[in-house]
Order: C-alpha cells, then structure tokens, then sequence
C-alpha cells in the first residue's frame, strides 16, 4: 500500500497479474483532488464511507455509499471530497475490450458498448466491487474474474448501451483531430497554441474553442493527461520514473510526481512497486 498522508489518507493501486486488463485503487481522500481527466478504459467506483463529488459534463454525481459511479471511455471528470471527511471508494479500470467482451457474451449489444447513467443507487453492484477487490487481494483469480462478470453483466443489463461513434465532420472537430494528433506526436516538445493554430491554418481562439467541445478540456490540460497515460505506460514496462518524466515532456521528476499523483492518486514511485512486486500475489489489502 502507498501512503499519501499517513495521518488521515492512503491510497492503493494496482493489478492483478491474473486480470492484466484491470486496474485496481483503493483509497481514503480528504484533501485531495482529481482534475480533470479521462481513462482509456471504464471506471466503475463505489464508496464504503463518506461522499466523493465527481464532476461530469453533465453535471456533479454526488456518491455516497451504496452508489455506484460508471464513467465510459474518454469522459472527462474530475473528483474532490463532498463532506469534510473525505471519502473511502473501491474503484475498478476494466479496458473497454474486456467490458465489449462481457457484453458480447452476456448481452445482445455489440460494438462499443457504454453506460447511460454515472451515478446509480445500486448496493448490490457496490458490493460486487468490493468484492473483486478482495478476492484479488486474496489471490483468488477464479472469484475475482467470476464477480467481475456478475457486476458488469447487471450494469450493462440495466444501463448498457453502445456508443455512438463520434466522427469529426465539421471543420472545427477536423481541427480539434489535427491538433491532438500533432500534440501526441510532439508531447516532448509541444508547440504553443498559436503556432499550432497557424499550422492548422485557423485561429487559436477557434481551436480552443473546438478542442474542449470535441475532447472536453481545453489542449494544455489534455497534454498534461495524455503525458500521465503515457508515463503509466512505461513505468508499466520498468522505466524509472526520472526517465519517464524526461521522454513524456515533463521538465523533471518532481513535475511527473505532482501531475502523475494528482491524476492517479498515488505517486509514480508508488505506482511502479505495485507493478514490479507485490500485484503478482495478491498482496495485503488496504487499511
């Protein structure tokens, strides 16, 4: 486990190397927030104590125990306590192939499946998630892949959908696909917004514009989170993080700590143990 503030916070995450596309966190927040920022994969959470304020495009999911928050692919969000006493949650990352998988196995949906609600009264999918988290813990791949079936199968069967396929049709979503593609491949040394807004051959008060409608965040704040992504990626191989922080564009190792712990919710280093050690049995649960 990986201590942000032993006197009040604590924060576990991790993989199980029996489930390799799952990612596992537990954690108690008091002061700590999230900003936003998006997954590859799902988030499927719920909270054992307390009240995490999740805020959505469509508004503020206010989570307290017995609710079950699920954000979909690439949905910015950001999270921060709702009372003073922070919140403890047990969180869930399937990849979206393993939750298009399920559905194409339980389900009559096909395609790129997602969830209708983020937030949903729901105890027994809560307890699910719980559930997962301790049979990893326990090492018992066999309860843990089964449960995680059971609780996706009762989300999708109540709130599952597919996607609808987001293509840039107009100029301005043209644009936003540009400017991210150019940002990805030049994240070391990325250019300012009105440099790449002359390259796109538009302005940068237009490219703004349409960059945080089509991806939800305006460019330097997708930056910072596509540079975490691809951080976690090659501390998932063994970079060390110094290393990590120089090839993501970071000016140095405490720039990727601030950004990767705020985005992650434990620190790089934390991060890597888990990856390098104790994942590969189990491990001891969280206080």
């Amino acid at each position: 486990m990986a201590e942000v503030d032993p006197a009040r916070e604590w924060a576990r995450h991790w993989q199980y190397a029996e489930l390799p596309d799952l990612d596992l966190l537990r954690a108690r927040y008091v002061r700590h927030t999230f900003p936003r920022h998006s997954h590859e994969g799902f988030v499927f959470g719920t909270i054992t104590s307390g009240v995490e304020d999740v805020g959505l495009p469509d508004g503020t999911v206010h989570a307290g125990p017995g609710t079950v928050v699920m954000i979909n692919p690439e949905v910015p969000h950001t999270a921060r306590a709702g009372v003073p006493e922070g919140w403890v949650y047990a969180t869930l990352y399937p990849s979206a192939q393993v939750i298009n998988d399920i559905a194409a196995d339980l389900t009559s949906l096909r395609g790129s499946v997602g969830f209708t609600e983020t937030g949903v009264r729901d105890p027994r999918a809560a307890r699910l998630i719980t559930e997962v988290h301790r049979a990893a813990e326990e090492g018992n791949a066999l309860a843990a892949d089964s449960v995680l079936r059971i609780m996706v199968a009762r989300l999708l069967d109540r709130h599952g959908s597919v996607l609808p396929v987001r293509a840039p049709h107009s100029a301005g979503a043209r644009d936003a696909a540009r400017a991210r593609a150019a940002l990805e491949e030049r994240m070391e040394r990325p250019p300012t917004l009105e440099a790449l807004a002359a390259e796109l051959g538009t302005s940068p008060f237009a490219l703004l514009r349409a960059f945080k409608k089509q991806y939800g965040m305006p460019p330097h704040t997708w930056l910072t989170d596509a540079r975490v992504r691809r951080a976690r990626r090659m501390l998932d191989g063994g970079t060390v993080p110094a290393e990590a922080a120089v090839a993501v564009g970071f000016t140095d190792q405490p720039h990727l700590n601030r950004h990767f712990t705020r985005i992650v919710g434990v620190p790089p280093g934390a991060y890597r143990r888990e990856r390098a050690g104790s994942y590969k049995t189990g491990g001891s649960p969280a206080p």
